[in-house]
């Protein structure tokens, strides 16, 4: 760690210029997606690109932690962000030689969530040692603004590609990546922040890769802490790909792009809460806190199928994304050495987001092929659960939500009830708090009457 903080000014520039970079990739990824759509008129091709932003992110996450605790983290974040930035330039002129085809989308697409994990993990590998343990919470707080800016992103992009086309989206994007590496280059940070002192001397990538998990393994908490995020994301990725046809049910696109804007609106606001409140000093108990709230807005989703409803109750659950998030982010931070805190989050990340793709491959059918077919006007719950959230079109998602949220509830109702989870908190931090700012020396004057000296 280093041995003084990291003046704020230049974390808040680092941050900023990352958030920017965000904006124009989550721009050209909506883009390409509706390019796709349009193209094709197939929901699976469609879907295809969930699968190769998240698939190779999980694969690729435990070699990336073990890169971040052997190398230079501020050059892994350049030379990931170089790596994205080549496969977008590279379908620019794609587009540009009207030439790009639907394959190019996915090989792209998991050539940038590859390189994006990477540099995701070299972030917040390096992320307690740039901003000290009193403002981790906080930090970690508005980095969940990126969620809201994927969100809006439609909003912006539907505008820039009827003004400038799809090839000026990604030119945009490629601004935004100079702007980031450019600010990770000019800004000064001390060499304990870039790569730890303890890193210890390289390791086969192989071998690194497996230490995140035994570095759980040993700590039960965290480990628990993790298997419960991961049925976290599964659930929220079950509704994540469900709202869209559940709101499209009963209301119209227009509609459908005021809902996705208020949702993101509570995702913004909740960011912003974190950012400047940091968490109660029991992480856990915001953890489990934010799952239950989270849960009980989901189930609200299936009451009735009502626009105003929705646009109460979906920027309710989402306002609890950045509670949940950025107090586990912290809590495996804080408690894990800076030597292996790269394998660790690579490990974490691969536990707690290896159910995301399950989630996006298992919605659909069940949505369709059980629960739809159950709340028809002749279904064989229209008499029963149809007779409280109705019957006909959409209302088997709404039950979908419903199911989803009670398991939420119940997740959080569990990791409660585990004392070792329920005590995570309780584990050494790893982190030293900040120290205070050394007094002056005295001067010889100050002890013998001397003549002071320059130092």
């Amino acid at each position: 760690m280093v041995d003084r903080p990291v003046p704020a000014a230049r974390w808040i520039a680092i941050w900023l210029a990352q958030l920017v970079s965000l904006i124009g990739s989550s721009l050209t990824g909506f883009v390409l997606g509706v390019w796709v759509y349009q193209r094709t008129g197939s929901v699976t091709q469609f879907s295809m690109i969930f699968l190769a932003a998240t698939l190779p992110a999980v694969l690729v996450a435990p070699f990336a932690g073990a890169l971040a605790d052997r190398r230079d983290r501020r050059r892994l974040m350049l030379a990931s962000d170089t790596l994205a930035a080549v496969g977008t330039a590279a379908l620019a002129a794609l587009v540009a030689a009207d030439a790009l085809a639907v394959w190019h989308i996915y090989l792209a697409t998991a050539l940038s969530a590859a390189a994006s994990t990477v540099h995701q993990v070299a972030y917040q590998a390096m992320t307690p040692a740039l901003v000290g343990k009193r403002h981790l919470g906080r930090f970690n707080g508005l980095m969940q603004v990126s969620r809201a800016v994927q969100i809006a992103a439609p909003l912006v992009a539907g505008v820039l590609v009827v003004t400038i086309g799809i090839g000026g989206v990604m030119a945009v994007d490629l601004v935004t990546f100079v702007v980031a590496a450019g600010t990770l280059l000019l800004v000064r940070l001390p060499a304990g922040v870039t790569r730890p002192a303890g890193s210890g001397p390289a390791e086969p990538v192989l071998r690194g890769a497996a230490d995140g998990w035994r570095h759980l393994r040993e700590r039960p908490g965290l480990l628990q802490l993790m298997v419960v995020f991961g049925g976290y994301n599964f659930l929220f990725g079950i509704a994540g790909v469900l709202v869209q046809p559940l709101i499209l049910s009963f209301a119209t696109a227009d509609t459908l792009g005021v809902l996705m804007f208020a949702g993101g609106a509570g995702l913004f606001a909740g960011s912003l809460v974190m950012g400047a409140w940091g968490g109660p000093p029991r992480r856990i108990a915001a953890v489990c806190g934010g799952l239950a709230a989270g849960g009980a807005a989901l189930v609200l989703h299936a009451a009735a199928p009502s626009a105003w409803l929705i646009g109460v109750v979906a920027p309710l659950f989402l306002f609890t994304l950045p509670i949940v998030n950025s107090s586990t982010m912290t809590l495996i931070q804080t408690k894990t050495e800076p030597s292996v805190l790269g394998r660790v989050l690579a490990t974490a990340r691969v536990v707690g987001d290896a159910s995301v793709p399950l989630a996006y491959v298992l919605a659909g059918p069940l949505a369709d092929g059980i629960f739809e077919p159950l709340l028809r006007p002749d279904g064989p719950l229209a008499d029963s659960v149809g007779a409280v959230i109705g019957t006909g079109e959409g209302r088997g998602i709404a039950l979908v939500f419903a199911v989803t949220g009670t398991l939420m509830v119940l997740l959080a109702a569990t990791a409660w009830a585990r004392p070792v989870l329920r005590g995570v908190d309780d584990l050494p931090d790893a982190i030293p708090a900040a120290p205070a700012a050394p007094a002056p020396d005295p001067q010889p004057s100050d002890v013998d009457g001397a003549v002071p000296t320059n130092r």
